[in-house]
């Protein structure tokens, strides 16, 4: 019997990549480089800094420019963190079957806090999530279950009633690891890590109706 569903934030719940790749080609445009198309930094946001900075600039944090770069990049991002973003189409739909049904929600991102909280308070979601879990709340990040876990406690649900949903590799292998029931996006950022179909999620959906109506399914079955 499912007691909660846990969500990823980007490319999950929203669509953020409008604002992060903006901020990416600000920085490029900074230090006189070629600015990138939205659709090549896309598959690259789930990764976060690390990543767009891979796609942008070509360096990992071993480079000496690193650490100045994401500094100067997470400045730009924090000044424009919901310019753009919105939520995905039929996410507010599900939101509302969600409290309809009475299943508790959250958020588990690997998004640090002083980006997490900010967002999702302009996004409209901090006073319908019962709890959010961010990439500094807890020791480790994703693919570390130790956030879902946390999430757990905060909604005193069990982890294998619990379905944790997500558009990277690392939320499918941090959902298992925590003993989760996981459902992976295809409508997401995915990253590079191969075929959506070899991460071992319990279930794929390519719309958030989809989750909706696979939710009602169980529910009936009770």
């Amino acid at each position: 019997m499912l007691e909660a569903v846990l969500f990823d934030l980007d490319g999950t719940l929203a669509d953020t990549a409008p604002d992060l790749g903006g901020a990416a080609n600000i920085l490029l445009l900074q230090e006189g480089r070629p600015q990138q198309s939205l659709s090549l930094l896309r598959p690259y946001v789930s990764q976060g800094v690390r990543g767009l900075l891979q796609a942008g600039f070509g360096i990992g944090p071993q480079h000496p420019d690193y650490d100045d770069l994401s500094r100067r990049f997470l400045d730009i991002y924090a000044s424009r963190l919901c310019e753009e973003t919105i939520l995905f189409d039929g996410i507010s739909t599900l939101l509302d079957e969600l409290d309809n049904m009475g299943l508790g929600w959250g958020i588990v991102t690997n998004k640090r806090m002083r980006f997490t909280d900010p967002l999702v308070e302009m996004l409209a979601l901090s006073p319908r999530t019962r709890c959010v879990v961010s990439g500094d709340t807890t020791a480790e990040a994703k693919p570390s279950p130790l956030p879902i876990l946390h999430a757990c406690q905060l909604l005193a649900c069990r982890p294998e009633n619990t379905l944790y949903v997500g558009d990277d590799l690392r939320d499918i292998q941090a959902g298992r690891a925590a003993g989760c029931l996981t459902v992976a996006v295809s409508y997401g950022y995915l990253g590079d890590s191969g075929p959506l179909e070899h991460w071992g999620a319990d279930l794929i959906i390519d719309h958030p109706s989809e989750l909706a109506a696979y939710l009602a399914s169980c529910a009936r079955r009770k």
